[in-house]
């Protein structure tokens, strides 16, 4: 756990933290963070409305405006200057989603800059910049120790990544989506992100951009490969650490600019500074009355049991479970042993349920598989 204060307060200020957490009026989840707010939220997309990486934003807009965050919500950081951003030079809008069974978020990002700045091969590119911390880990993930003499040496860096900080091209011409700030470079790249753009001005002239991208955030990402990393495992109602900062270029000599969500430059590097977002469960309209549904895990292969969970919605009031061996369970999660290794080794189950709202029924064809010895 990490908090961020003065010597003088810090006895203070963990007493008081804790004892909102003990009151119930901060989830501890988020207690890692400085920021203890839970208004901002992730957008659930159905799965049959998973919006499409192509600049157009026709698939966003399903998403209420109450998930639009815009640069109302932003201080310019840099410098430390902390002042408020004014539209007529850079004004955005950053919507989020998510879809349940998919990790990945997805980004919707509209600006209008009076000076976009991307004709530079380097890094001197307006960049809308992602830091993300799906299991609130919190803490430094670019540098070892940030007040270290050494800053800039290689021996400073960390080999893997709690946390990760996307830097992207707005737009990206003649270069990588992103730079991955001490990440793995495989995960710029297709497909662990995707990208598109729609604009219509040159270098040097104001205009409107419209940025489409998804990512794939990691509870660790190594530079040995995504087969040595871990997929964060994103769940409906969830909290995760999100923030955004734009790097705003004008021009050679002119005011540089760094819009920021969390208000704080560190939160470039420092987990602790991002924001905590819910991922939000599917809109009502979107969601059957009542709906039939279930997961299973096989406990022992040998002795072929197996678990099942109901993820069923809706109200219900009884369940019904066949096995397809012929036996039955009344248990809403029930454990249930095969005598036998069934036709094929496999057997098909079926769940229904009942409730106020009438009848519903899931079946999973010859899913539940035993291995031969």
């Amino acid at each position: 756990m990490r908090f961020v204060m003065s010597s003088n307060s810090e006895y203070k200020g963990i007493s008081v933290l804790f004892l909102l957490i003990f009151a119930g009026l901060i989830p501890p989840e988020v207690s890692a963070l400085v920021f203890t707010d839970t208004a901002l939220k992730v957008y659930q997309f159905p799965i049959d409305k998973i919006p499409r990486i192509d600049g157009d934003i026709s698939d966003w807009e399903i998403v209420p405006e109450n998930y639009k965050y815009g640069t109302d919500m932003l201080l310019d950081v840099e410098n430390e200057r902390n002042i408020k951003v004014d539209p007529a030079d850079c004004d955005v809008t950053v919507r989020v989603g998510w879809v349940n069974g998919l990790n990945r978020l997805y980004f919707l990002y509209e600006a209008y800059d009076n000076y976009w700045d991307f004709e530079n091969p380097g890094l001197h590119n307006d960049m809308f910049e992602i830091t993300v911390d799906t299991d609130l880990s919190g803490g430094d993930f670019i540098y070892k120790d940030f007040n270290a003499p050494d800053l800039n040496g290689l021996t400073n860096l960390q080999e893997n990544s709690h946390a990760q900080n996307f830097h992207i091209c707005t737009p990206a011409v003649d270069k990588s989506w992103a730079m991955v700030w001490n990440c793995p470079a495989w995960l710029n790249k297709f497909p662990y992100m995707n990208c598109a753009y729609s604009y219509d001005f040159k270098h040097g002239e104001s205009g409107r951009l419209i940025m489409e991208c998804w990512i794939t955030p990691y509870d660790l990402a190594s530079f040995d490969g995504p087969e040595s990393s871990t997929v964060c495992q994103l769940e409906e109602n969830s909290l995760i650490g999100l923030s955004w900062l734009i790097a705003d270029w004008d021009g050679p000599g002119k005011r540089h600019a760094l819009p920021s969500l969390s208000h704080n430059v560190m939160q470039v590097h420092d987990a602790s500074y991002l924001r905590p977002f819910r991922l939000m469960p599917l809109e009502d309209r979107f969601v059957d009355t009542l709906d039939a549904c279930y997961t299973f895990d096989i406990l022992d292969n040998a002795r072929r049991v197996v678990s099942f969970k109901d993820t069923s919605r809706g109200s219900i009031t009884s369940w019904l479970w066949d096995f397809g061996d012929g036996t039955v369970s009344n248990e809403q999660n029930p454990v249930h042993t095969y005598e036998k290794p069934g036709y094929l080794g496999a057997f098909t189950v079926m769940l229904t349920i009942k409730g106020p709202k009438g009848t519903s029924s899931y079946t999973t064809l010859m899913e539940v598989i035993f291995r031969n010895h």
